[in-house]
């Protein structure tokens, strides 16, 4: 907030440096000549250190006075140049983050704050008429006369179009600035120079809406999506502002209700942002989005331009913008009046931060709605554990669409046992069915897509023979292979030399399991030379655009298959595809991680998902080694509650989010014993506490990615029914760590990890 009054005569500064030794405000004095000036979180230099180099700086709150002498307090220098006028919200966002997740207050500045670097502005320069299109041709006849055709051929131009683009009078008309700097002295014309913002949707997803007319041919909604729209409205005219999830099976209608919700928020002045798990998603939903509300839409990701992320945000500032559509970090869009924010497909891992700090996207959500006075809805087919409980108990509203709007039902699911396979002589990474299946579809012209799940390829080790899986005696997750012939936990620690024999069946047959996209792309073309195939991977999608490229092909039916990883399942809707083939389902199953069970249940639902949306019937061949396991037993039947109930049982006995909470804390070191034994004192730390605290301790040990970037990595956790307890020991870790001298070991802390270490 501004504030105007001269008495104020401090500021609190954060110094953008990220380091633990300066993570607090510094006091400065504010001179006359900024007096009123100042907001909270803008960018200000202020002098620092002892040569008093001139920093950048962020103002986090004002004073009137100070508690120690005057002549110890540094000036504020200036306003830095490259002030984006912060609004005083993401700086106490940044603030929550920073006491939710643990990190530097820079760290958190860094996150919320929107693009900094001022980029050069696009500029386009018109000429105007400023006298009357009669006057206009009468001064051209003059003109003419005169022998000035230049200028004649200029006002003739103007006289019937008011304005013209400087570049065409330029290279079309041939009119030289001498000419128009005569004309514009005259009174006759001016120039304008207009600001032109760099728009990300304009070429490819604003052209694909501007085919429909916006606003028309909406479908209709289903009673119960409507009930879902008025209620949320309801609440908000009423004044309630709370948190919904909605559970919709595929093909359900989740988006419609997205889009009827928003037209509801921009009608009461408000805004609204979207969140999608994956930049792949912003192609197809921002055309569908366009469509509805025009050029008010507008995205941001990571895939933009410095310049185009820049621009977007000046849009939002400027209030050129309503809804914003984007993955994780468009919750952090500049927005005034924020009175919605929607998370689609919530169960999705990649709304939590790998990088410090490790902020989820949907708690800063709710939190950021607490400071707009705005709702949350999230949207899911297999909602997060954690969503699920919290509606359970009555913290979130709940609404369920169990139809899908085709009419059709979900696709048949055929689970394919691979032991059986390999034991009747088929070593082919494709099962007989789906052999068939692909056959049939490509006959009749149908789309195919392959979905390889390549989550937990770290190196679970299953025998193929019988099933079996290595897993730790301590923590019930699967051990990970190791180069140096171990199995080992990274959660307890717990290892044990790797195995050439099952232990169980006595097969040979037992080891990690490799595959990957390509072996899998190269395999379909010796198998169906004639078959169009596309691979969306990692590789594939390096370039700008390309998730758009690769989408747009499969829809326009320029292949016959799409092979992918995560990013093929999530959300895209082609009504061409009535087969979905789910290769090694197990990769995902066991990946050393107590989620683990839960993202094989939301991949192989979403994966099945994609088949029979259109007007044909789908079908869905998921390919395991564990057929018999619940959580591949209840996606085959496609039953949410059946898998949660399981699920959620694991999760209290083992102390497990959401029955519990759990802190990961990372410790990473140049010098390998000095980082071994920081871990190893900080978990001491916490088992001292142990008893007393209803908490327990488990490790510390290798992380999975023991080495990285020449720095050792050693990992322990601790779980706690009670968040109140696991933040006061990461607090006081903290401290701990500021006062160890000359220690180059870096800590890191995860409330609630999803990602593996």
């Amino acid at each position: 907030m501004k504030r105007d009054n001269k008495d104020v005569s401090y500021a609190d500064v954060i110094v953008d440096i990220s380091h633990e030794s300066v993570d607090r405000p510094f006091t400065y004095r504010i001179p006359d000549a900024l007096r009123g000036k100042l907001e909270t979180g803008m960018s200000v230099l202020i002098p620092f250190g002892r040569g008093d180099k001139l920093r950048q700086g962020y103002v986090t709150a004002f004073r009137d006075s100070i508690s120690f002498e005057e002549s110890k307090v540094k000036e504020i220098a200036d306003i830095a140049e490259t002030d984006t006028a912060v609004d005083a919200i993401l700086v106490r966002l940044a603030g929550w983050i920073r006491q939710q997740y643990g990190s530097t207050m820079i760290a958190a500045l860094k996150t919320v704050l929107p693009a900094k670097q001022k980029k050069q502005n696009l500029e386009k320069k018109q000429i105007c008429r400023r006298i009357s299109g009669e006057e206009a041709k009468a001064l051209a006849d003059r003109c003419a006369e005169k022998r000035r055709p230049a200028m004649a051929r200029l006002l003739l131009a103007l006289a019937g179009q008011e304005r013209l683009p400087m570049e065409l009078v330029r290279k079309k008309l041939h009119i030289s600035p001498s000419t128009i700097n005569s004309l514009e002295k005259q009174g006759a014309i001016s120039v304008e120079t207009l600001r032109i913002y760099r728009n990300p949707v304009k070429d490819s997803a604003g052209a694909a809406a501007e085919k429909n007319t916006f606003g028309k041919n909406r479908p209709v909604l289903s009673r119960d999506q409507q009930k879902i729209v008025e209620s949320v409205l309801q609440d908000y005219d009423r004044g309630v502002r709370k948190t919904y999830l909605i559970h919709g099976i595929t093909g359900s209608g989740k988006t419609e209700v997205y889009m009827n919700l928003i037209e509801g928020c921009l009608a009461r002045g408000r805004q609204a942002i979207v969140l999608i798990p994956e930049i792949a998603l912003t192609y197809q939903t921002v055309v569908r989005f366009m469509r509805r509300f025009g050029d008010r839409v507008s995205v941001l990701h990571s895939g933009l331009s410095a310049g185009e992320k820049y621009d977007q945000c000046e849009r939002a500032k400027n209030g050129d913008i309503d809804v914003i559509i984007g993955p994780r970090s468009a919750l952090f869009t500049p927005f005034a009046r924020v009175g919605l924010i929607i998370i689609d497909e919530e169960h999705e891992p990649s709304y939590k931060s790998e990088t410090m700090p490790k902020y989820h996207a949907r708690e800063t959500a709710v939190y950021l709605a607490s400071l707009h006075r705005a709702s949350v809805v999230l949207g899911s087919a297999t909602p997060s554990l954690e969503s699920y409980y919290r509606a359970k108990q009555g913290e979130y509203g709940f609404f369920y669409l169990g139809e899908r709007l085709t009419g059709n039902v979900l696709p048949q699911v055929y689970p394919v046992d691979l032991r059986r396979e390999l034991r009747e002589g088929n070593r082919s990474i494709f099962s007989r069915r789906l052999q068939e299946l692909m056959e049939d579809r490509l006959e009749k012209g149908q789309q195919i897509m392959l979905f390889l799940n390549r989550r937990g390829l770290a190196g679970f080790v299953s025998c193929r023979n019988c099933g079996h899986v290595m897993k730790c005696p301590h923590c019930s997750v699967s051990l990970s292979e190791h180069k140096n012939g171990k199995l080992v936990c990274h959660y307890c620690g717990y290892e044990e030399p790797a195995v050439k024999v099952c232990p169980v069946c006595s097969s040979r047959y037992i080891l990690g399991f490799k595959a990957g996209t390509e072996a899998v792309e190269e395999k379909l073309h010796q198998m169906y030379p004639g078959a169009r195939v596309l691979r969306m991977d990692g590789d594939t999608t390096k370039k700008k655009d390309s998730y758009e490229k690769i989408l747009s092909a499969f829809a326009d039916g320029e292949a016959d298959i799409l092979l992918g990883t995560q990013m093929i399942v999530k959300g895209h809707d082609f009504p061409a595809v009535t087969l979905v083939g789910i290769l090694a389902a197990d990769m995902s199953l066991f990946a050393g991680d107590y989620r683990a069970a839960e993202r094989t249940f939301q991949l192989l639902t979403q994966a099945a998902g994609r088949a029979g949306r259109g007007d044909m019937p789908g079908e869905v061949v998921i390919q395991t080694y564990q057929p018999e396991h619940y959580s591949i037993v209840h996606a085959s039947s496609q039953d949410y509650e059946g898998f949660y109930e399981e699920e959620i049982l694991y999760r209290e006995i083992g102390l497990y989010p959401p029955a519990a909470h759990m802190l990961a804390v990372l410790v990473t070191g140049k010098e390998q014993e000095a980082a071994k034994n920081l871990a190893k004192e900080l978990a001491d730390m916490a088992r001292r506490r142990e008893e007393r605290s209803r908490l327990s301790v488990l490790g510390p040990g290798e992380a999975f990615l023991s080495k990285l970037n020449d720095s050792y990595r050693y990992i322990f956790y601790m779980k706690s029914g009670d968040e109140k307890v696991l933040a006061k020991l990461r607090d006081e870790m903290e401290d701990h760590i500021q006062t160890l001298q000359n220690r180059s070991e870096q800590v890191q802390f995860d409330v609630d990890p999803i990602h593996g270490y």
